[in-house]
């Protein structure tokens, strides 16, 4: 469990298109297709890793409550699943029925296209972008991690949704996630 923390997607940057494979409903999607009226969570997350299972509740809390005041929450997992059976797309679909899909969707982006152009570095990475796709967060859900006794509050996440909704200025002093890192391909 090597901890990597995220890339940070400059402030301001336009959340990068894609078109990918829902792993729920088999479907594919498109930002423009899942984007949210008042703003869009970007969630690079997979199956396995300790730090994403360790926040899976606020995850799912704030995907669901959300929804409602119109933030639309988009997984995406990136991971190599030659090397990581346990990330594919069928065991994606199986963990979001277990979770109780509350995520818009659960994609599965094979090639790390999408990983890359968010400039993605672990699980969970977190991204917020305004109702005009422009970001406005990118870090930490809180504190919190497998490795220490800090409690699962979502509180940084949380503060820039409010925030967001509320018209008010998000601080610009945000703090990296730190996570698994994606599991990329080996060059071939």
């Amino acid at each position: 469990m090597a901890a990597t923390a995220s890339n940070m997607l400059p402030l301001g940057s336009t959340a990068p298109d894609f078109r990918l494979p829902d792993t729920v409903s088999g479907r594919d999607y498109g930002l423009q297709d899942l984007r949210g009226e008042q703003g869009t969570l970007v969630l690079f997350i997979c199956n396995h890793c300790p730090y994403v299972l360790h926040v899976k509740q606020q995850l799912i809390a704030i995907a669901q409550q959300y929804a409602i005041l119109g933030i639309s929450t988009i997984a995406i997992s990136s991971n190599d699943i030659v090397n990581y059976p346990e990330d594919a797309p069928d065991k994606m679909q199986q963990m979001m029925a277990a979770w109780g899909n509350p995520f818009a969707a659960y994609l599965y982006d094979e090639s790390q296209t999408v990983a890359k152009a968010y400039q993605a570095a672990c699980t969970p990475d977190i991204y917020l972008f305004d109702a005009d796709l422009a970001c406005v967060y990118r870090g930490r859900l809180d504190a919190a991690t497998p490795k220490n006794d800090l409690p699962v509050t979502g509180a940084d996440l949380r503060n820039a949704l409010d925030n967001l909704l509320a018209g008010q200025p998000i601080t610009e002093a945000q703090v990296p996630s730190i996570g698994c890192n994606i599991k990329w391909k080996s060059a071939e």
